[in-house]
């Protein structure tokens, strides 16, 4: 009997609870937000962090403050991001980088699964596999055969130790059972100059960057790095198809927000991104810079970001990369 006088009251929690989280669907946003944009301004991940800033900003009424965070890959802006409050108003962009971190460094303050909100994948960044138009190979086989024909003696750039260049290249020298020389630059522009110089032989880098390159003759086009073909260079195939099956890897740039910020928020966000990301002026506008627009639903983009968390961890073990 006791109990029975128990269940109006428990009736009425429900009821406040639901009404509380429906008046805060339709008050959100109230204040400003923070949308942090781990990368320095200028880059893929700032352009686009700012573009879906600034969609948000039009469709909820409110100012949305870019708050560049650089640092260690990117990892700098993400901690500050899964440390802040799930209250919806601090939105982050998050890149592979994110996701190779675990698998590269000893100590990670913050965890890529666990200690987010994964709203959706804003755009994939293909990647080109180049060389310099003196080495003596134009396909993916070719290069193959001239690293074992002499092992070690192929040299290739990237961005630095655990980037996604050198995760892409160690990933096909798994693939291919080859051994190249890597060697590391302190960022894309240095690396790409060097190889243009002769002085660096093959790398895989972001297509918007070394596509000037490549259409002037600098630098010769081998293989893009996604499974699918880059439509601005529909007759370049992929690496898959030439013949390392089950290759694919690219950049990619997306948006989280801390875990355990409200579903009801979460989903208002994803709605207005996915809205913009359809939108076939922004695919235009992303593909000039060398990105795929996705939109991908949230659900789908955890389950993406688990498949990549565990792609790298095999990539790091097998090339041995480790940072402090």
């Amino acid at each position: 009997m006791r109990f029975r006088g128990l269940l109006p009251v428990g009736v009425a929690l429900c009821a406040s609870a639901s009404g509380i989280s429906a008046a805060h669907a339709q008050t959100y946003p109230s204040k400003s937000i923070r949308f942090i944009i781990p990368f320095p301004p200028g880059g893929p991940t700032d352009l686009m962090g700012r573009a879906a800033g600034d969609r948000l900003a039009r469709a909820f009424n409110v100012q949305v403050i870019a708050d560049n965070r650089a640092g260690a890959g990117g990892n700098i802006g993400a901690e500050l991001c899964a440390k802040s409050p799930p209250d919806g108003y601090t939105i982050c962009m998050m890149t592979v980088a994110q996701v190779i971190s675990p698998a590269v460094y000893k100590k990670l303050a913050f965890d890529p699964m666990r200690d987010f909100s994964h709203i959706t994948l804003m755009a994939m960044l293909p990647s080109l596999l180049t060389a310099h138009p003196s080495l003596p190979a134009k396909t993916v086989k070719d290069i193959v055969a001239l690293a074992k024909a002499s092992p070690g003696q192929l040299t290739y750039a990237s961005t630095g130790n655990g980037t996604s260049p050198h995760m892409l290249m160690e990933m096909f020298s798994a693939m291919a059972g080859i051994k190249m020389v890597h060697v590391p630059y302190k960022g894309q522009a240095p690396a790409v100059v060097d190889q243009i110089a002769g002085q660096i032989q093959l790398a895989f880098n972001t297509a918007a960057t070394v596509l000037p390159q490549v259409q002037s003759g600098k630098l010769k086009p081998i293989a893009i790095s996604t499974r699918e073909r880059f439509p601005p260079m529909p007759n370049l195939p992929t690496v898959d198809e030439s013949g390392l099956k089950g290759f694919d890897g690219s950049s990619w740039q997306s948006v989280v927000m801390p875990a355990n910020t409200p579903r009801d928020i979460t989903g208002k966000v994803y709605q207005e991104l996915a809205t913009m990301l359809k939108s076939q002026d922004t695919r235009e506008k992303f593909l000039a810079q060398g990105a795929m627009a996705s939109g991908m639903p949230s659900e789908q983009f955890t389950a993406f970001a688990r498949q990549e968390l565990e792609k790298w961890a095999k990539v790091a073990k097998f090339a041995n990369i480790r940072l402090d």
